[in-house]
């Protein structure tokens, strides 16, 4: 289980040293809970506080106010048992390019202290499910950016941890890739595991959506279901709904309407 309270993160903007330093407050007062054996969907436009936010679940930032905790750990006071209890996964891979897939999850499962054959047989699973076995044995550095980043998913998901934060891992690939992790992220639910999975697609949120939470500029606009989010729409689509709650909340925050400075994917809404 993952439980977010009042979080807050504040950074010091870079300037000279003779100058005032700016602070850009990154998140404000985020709240909301991920429950096991459900997907928690975390929709937002570029810059909205997204990965900030699934940072410091995985306890790689420190908040500036508020509480972090993983299956009861809490990421400042025990950073490492928060480490050890979930997998983190972001669209952007860093692999060793010499290294082939089979050899890198070796090396990942062996630093998790993971047993020979418990690894094995999990690899195994996870290639057959992914379609890696044909490119198992060839180097990454000449692998395509979508089969990176599945070697990306073993890794992460080598020592079976019980929860799981994806952050826009989906982001470049074609839809035969993508439909292969959306497919792998509903494995996890059906697991028991939980999952948090952030994206600024309309259609993931409609395929894997058990509880959503629409974030902009640092701040929640909406936390529920996602069915309580269908129940309560005021438009006709999903991402004129997204589009509606994100301008209401710019409204609310700046005293005046303001577009979102991104674009939708409108692929499968309903």
């Amino acid at each position: 289980m993952i439980e977010v309270i009042d979080l807050h993160k504040t950074f010091d903007a870079p300037r000279w040293p003779w100058q005032r330093r700016d602070r850009h407050e990154a998140l404000a007062g985020v709240s909301f809970a991920c429950r096991p054996g459900r997907i928690f969907c975390l929709l937002g436009p570029n810059g909205a506080g997204k990965t900030t936010t699934l940072r410091l679940i995985a306890a790689l930032l420190r908040p500036t106010a508020g509480t972090v905790r993983v299956n009861g750990f809490d990421v400042v006071r025990d950073p490492e048992a928060v480490k050890r209890q979930l997998g983190f996964l972001t669209g952007a891979t860093a692999l060793y390019d010499r290294l082939t897939p089979n050899e890198l999850v070796r090396y990942y499962a062996e630093l998790h202290d993971v047993p020979a054959k418990q690894w094995r047989r999990m690899q195994a699973d996870l290639f057959e499910l992914l379609g890696m076995r044909a490119y198992a044995n060839r180097r990454i550095g000449k692998l395509s950016t979508g089969m990176k980043q599945k070697v990306s998913i073993v890794r992460t998901m080598i020592h079976d941890p019980n929860v799981l934060v994806f952050d826009e891992v989906t982001a470049g690939l074609d839809v035969i890739a993508a439909r292969s992790i959306i497919d792998l992220v509903r494995r996890c639910r059906e697991a028991g595991k939980t999952v948090i999975f952030s994206t600024h697609r309309m259609d993931e949120v409609s395929l894997l959506a058990d509880d959503l939470a629409i974030m902009h500029q640092g701040r929640l606009c909406y936390v529920g279901s996602y069915p309580a989010f269908l129940a309560q729409m005021r438009t006709a689509s999903l991402e004129d709904e997204f589009i509606r709650i994100v301008e209401e909340s710019a409204l609310a925050q700046n005293g005046q309407p303001r577009m979102p400075d991104f674009k939708l994917s409108a692929v499968g809404v309903r």
